[in-house]
């Protein structure tokens, strides 16, 4: 018996999949990020390590077991970055072929229909939609120095931009107060932090944000309200690049914002609705890790040899 895994790696978790060549799921694991672009490729090899030493220990399995594994892993998008996480798994399992790939389009593949979009909200952001198995259309995924709008990691960051201006006023910031409680710092650490470890702060305090939003606070639900209209905008530039905006199509949401805020749910699938009125909307029917393995099993059995682009 062969067995392969599937990654989905992003930047605050890891996901992985164990399944056989009969297309048996035999183990799950999480571990941290595995984004590369933000932390680093030995920090991403030491997540996707740990990811498969969790689901191989639990299904008591060894690493020379693994005949292929396919990885989608945001932040790896140039050439050298995947070679690198390619090359520094390679040792770890010998026998495996080893290909590196866009969470993106593992994303997409995860609906398990055509035509459909993909609307990805965790610490960063993206879209990618298709009509056809190549006829694919993007927005976003530049990451946080570019933007990732309607990310936690936005959200967060401009969360941050009000308390300070609030604090240059010496204006009452409730929202403010609540994120300093979370962190138990002062302001000046929050000042401090968010300027030298942004990535370990501003994804943190959505949540706040989420929570803060649910109990009625006003500028968590415009911070919130305009992180749906970016979101919806991004999604806009692939629905209209597609030609979808009458069509009847899925469109999947995935990632731990749309996971923690149920106010910001609400805002989206309402301007979706405004745009594409015949989307049906929901979460991604498995999980990207569950595609990526199932994808990993197809290409062993019958020995394609899947583009890394």
């Amino acid at each position: 018996m062969r067995y392969v895994l599937g990654f989905d790696g992003g930047g605050t978790k890891t996901d992985c999949v164990l399944m056989d060549e009969s297309g048996a799921i035999l183990a799950r694991s999480r571990s941290g990020s595995s984004n590369p672009t933000s932390f680093g490729v030995d920090a991403s090899l030491a997540a996707l390590s740990e990811a498969a030493a969790g689901a191989l220990g639990a299904a008591g399995k060894s690493e020379e077991e693994v005949a292929y594994i396919l990885a989608g892993v945001s932040g790896a998008g140039e050439t050298n970055m995947r070679r690198d996480l390619q090359l520094g798994l390679q040792p770890k399992f010998p026998n495996a072929t080893i290909i590196i790939s866009s969470d993106l389009v593992l994303s997409l593949g995860a609906t398990g229909e055509i035509p459909s979009v993909v609307v990805i909200a965790g610490t960063g952001s993206a879209v990618l939609g298709r009509t056809a198995p190549l006829a694919l259309a993007r927005a976003g995924g530049f990451g946080p120095v570019i933007g990732d709008p309607g990310s936690a990691y936005d959200i967060g960051r401009r969360a941050v931009a009000v308390c300070f201006q609030k604090n240059l006023n010496s204006e009452v910031f409730p929202l403010g107060s609540k994120i300093l409680e979370s962190f138990k710092w002062k302001f000046n650490e929050l000042f401090d932090n968010a300027r030298t470890q942004p990535g370990a702060v501003f994804p943190k305090i959505f949540p706040v944000v989420a929570d803060a939003a649910e109990n009625g606070d006003t500028a968590a639900r415009t911070l919130l309200t305009s992180a749906a209209e970016d979101l919806r905008d991004q999604a806009r530039e692939v629905i209209e690049k597609l030609k979808l905006g009458a069509a009847n199509f899925f469109l999947a949401k995935t990632g731990g914002v749309f996971d923690g805020s149920v106010f910001l749910n609400t805002q989206f699938d309402g301007l979706i609705k405004e745009i594409a009125p015949g989307a049906r909307i929901g979460p991604l029917p498995r999980s990207v890790a569950e595609a990526a393995a199932q994808v990993a099993r197809e290409a062993l059995m019958s020995r394609l040899v899947l583009d890394e682009s």
